[in-house]
């Protein structure tokens, strides 16, 4: 996954790195990766009036029969390179199978959950894959105001956010100034030091 707020320098320093044959794009993909990056690429047009796939029968095909196993790559997720160089981490089905069971088997029943961080952010997989094994569904954060967002989503309905502490506290502190109360009925927290201060502001 490609995040196209990432700066342009970035995203083609991952797409050299990968060296993916086939990418999916929609105008915001292409402004952010610009004409020569996608130039030698296979591109689906996520656009396209027709999509590519408009033919194709609506079943999916037998993975067995495509010679594909658990041990071929669900995806490649990039680390924050804040020591360096991104480096590519790849991610088997089997694992992701195993990491999504344990969440479901953990959190369940997930019937909804919010999405506020980036798609190319690895900690993304919980919120947007567990409920959807569940038969649930997931909201996605719109960009721009994602605090404000997010606030939002807490005064509704929801089984699963996960949230680093530091936003947890900053979103308990708004929430408390304006009086108001969250319906979330999980909360994943990780990333960092969760301080004892947040923890009795939400209790």
């Amino acid at each position: 996954p490609l995040d196209p707020a990432y700066p342009c320098a970035r995203l083609n320093q991952v797409l050299d790195d990968a060296a993916p044959q086939l990418i999916l794009c929609d105008a915001a993909g292409r402004e952010a990766l610009g004409a020569e990056a996608l130039a030698d690429l296979s591109v689906i047009d996520l656009d396209a009036a027709t999509p590519a796939w408009a033919e194709l029968p609506a079943s999916d095909p037998d993975p067995r029969a495509l010679g594909l196993t658990p041990s071929h790559l669900a995806y490649v997720i990039y680390t924050s390179a804040s020591t360096g160089t991104p480096k590519g981490v790849m991610v088997e089905h089997r694992g992701m199978t195993n990491y999504l069971s344990w969440a479901r088997e953990i959190y369940a029943p997930i019937s909804s959950s919010v999405v506020s961080s980036s798609l190319a952010f690895d900690a993304t997989i919980t919120s947007l894959f567990t409920p959807l094994i569940c038969g649930g569904h997931e909201h996605l954060v719109s960009k721009g105001n994602e605090t404000e967002n997010l606030k939002a989503e807490l005064g509704l309905r929801r089984r699963l956010v996960k949230i680093t502490p530091s936003h947890l506290d900053v979103l308990g502190q708004q929430l408390q100034s304006a009086g108001d109360a969250s319906q979330v009925e999980l909360f994943v927290i990780g990333g960092e030091a969760l301080s004892s201060s947040t923890v009795e502001l939400w209790r």
